[in-house]
Parts: structure tokens; sequence; C-alpha cells
């Protein structure tokens, strides 16, 4: 097995609803995958897919038109269970594994949709919700979407927004440039007092 750090960055795209009879019980529902797997700052793996929706498999209007996505690429995806059973793989390449979304939802949509398949969480490995991490670093107030956080760097997202596979490698791009300005301050050696008061101004004043 291999036993350097691996850093999953997952993003998906789920089902929305609309005010209809037809989606009484509505949750969320897995309908697009996007993974990087980096290890040593190098990334390893892609992969992106649609998968089926199970319990509510036709999307609704506001669902296609938001993500751009139509009926006949999730009817081509591929299965909940097979998605589960990939990230289970990719998992197991690593005994040490990270994994980084944008947000809290990816990792509980996943669990939700497990639970509803009768599946066991594919994950081992410490969970990272990078925008807490963007927050808590830049103290602002509010969690920051994922595309204006890139932008306040200068710099702009890969491929488009709500595509899963650009949206992780976005993730992935975020967290290198924080990763990277985290390193840049822990080597600033401490302000000394001598930094603060300029002494040749402080002698004259008493001479």
């Amino acid at each position: 097995m291999n036993e350097e750090h691996q850093y999953i960055f997952i993003d998906f795209e789920f089902t929305m609803p609309e005010r209809s009879p037809a989606f009484k019980g509505f949750y969320p529902e897995i309908i697009e995958v996007g993974m990087v797997s980096v290890i040593d700052n190098k990334i390893n793996d892609k992969f992106s897919s649609f998968v089926k929706p199970v319990q509510f498999p036709v999307l609704s209007r506001r669902c296609k038109s938001f993500l751009n996505i139509t009926q006949d690429q999730v009817d081509n995806g591929m299965t909940l269970i097979q998605l589960v059973k990939n990230l289970e793989e990719l998992s197991s390449k690593s005994s040490k594994n990270s994994i980084v979304t944008w947000g809290n939802m990816d990792m509980k949509v996943l669990r939700q949709n497990c639970l509803k398949v009768n599946q066991a969480f594919p994950f081992c490995g410490k969970e990272i919700d990078l925008s807490m991490e963007y927050k808590r670093f830049f103290g602002d107030q509010n969690q920051t979407g994922l595309w204006k956080a890139v932008q306040a760097y200068g710099k702009e997202g890969t491929g488009k927004h709500h595509r899963a596979l650009d949206d992780a490698l976005t993730t992935y791009h975020i967290f290198s440039l924080v990763e990277k300005d985290k390193r840049y301050l822990g080597k600033t050696e401490p302000t000394t007092i001598g930094d603060c008061v300029d002494f040749s101004k402080l002698l004259n004043k008493f001479a």
C-alpha cells in the first residue's frame, strides 16, 4: 500500500427539487462527480462521471437549467453503488488520506446517499472543509463561494463553474494557494520592538 499522504479533492453536483407532488420526500442525490488525487504536491489521478439518481431519476427543469446537465447524461452515468466502489478504491491507495471539499454539503450528501442504498461510507481519513479553512485564514465573517475565492487571489477557476471535475480542480488550486501563504507566514520572523520604534528619533527627542 502506498504510504504517502494522499489528498483527495472532490466535488459533487446534486439533484434539485421543484414544487411538485413528484418531488415529495425529496433529498439531494449525486448526479455528477469530479475527483482529483494529489500525492507529493502532484496530481496523481483525475476522474469524472455522471451518476444515475436512484429515488428521483427524472431531473427537474431547474436542475437541468442551473447545472446545464441533460437527462440523457445522467441516464447513461454510473450507478451510485459503482461510484461508492470507485471512491473506496481511491481511498485504499493510501493509508493516509485527507478528503478536501469546498463546503460541507458534499460529504453530507454522500453519507445520506450511501445510507439510502445500504452502502458503507467509502472514505477513511481526515475531512477538510476548505471554505472554512479559507474563512478562518482570511478572517472573513461569511463563507465565500468557490470561484469568488480563487478570483480574490487574482486567478480564475478551472473550466466551467458547476462542472464537478472543474470545481474539484479549482478547489485544489485554492488549497495550493492557501498552503503557500501559510508557509510564507510561518517563515516570517516575529516583529521586535526595534521594528516598531525609530530609536534615532527617540534619542534626538531627549538630546
